[in-house]
């Protein structure tokens, strides 16, 4: 893996000008994807300082988030664990999850018969 490579989130544009709202990273070949992403949260605070030219220029604050890419999560830890995580974020364990998807696939192989 080169330490030259850096992921860009990107969004696909989809009709009349509009971006899709899941994005995505172009792994070019050779690399992989990173285990996990930093990124910074850019809020605005509401006030206001002077900049270079004397202009007003917003105060933002900067909070550093981290996102782990959940294969290496689920390969990484117990299953136990790994639904922790998942309930954590608010998903449902991967029991639950499976049989649904389940359920959904057959609902669309009934339909597509």
């Amino acid at each position: 893996m080169s330490k030259n490579w850096f992921p860009e989130i990107m969004y696909e544009e989809v009709a009349d000008g509009q971006a899709s709202k899941i994005p995505f990273i172009a792994v070019p070949k050779g690399e992989d994807m990173p285990k996990m992403l930093f990124i910074f949260e850019n809020r605005e605070t509401g006030e206001f300082e002077p900049g270079q030219n004397g202009e007003e220029l917003p105060v933002v604050e900067l909070d550093l988030r981290q996102y782990a890419n959940m294969d290496v999560l689920k390969k990484n830890l117990s299953a136990e664990d790994y639904d922790k995580v998942r309930g954590a974020l608010g998903l449902e364990n991967m029991k639950t999850a499976m049989n649904k998807g389940k359920s959904i696939t057959s609902n669309i192989r009934e339909k597509l018969a």
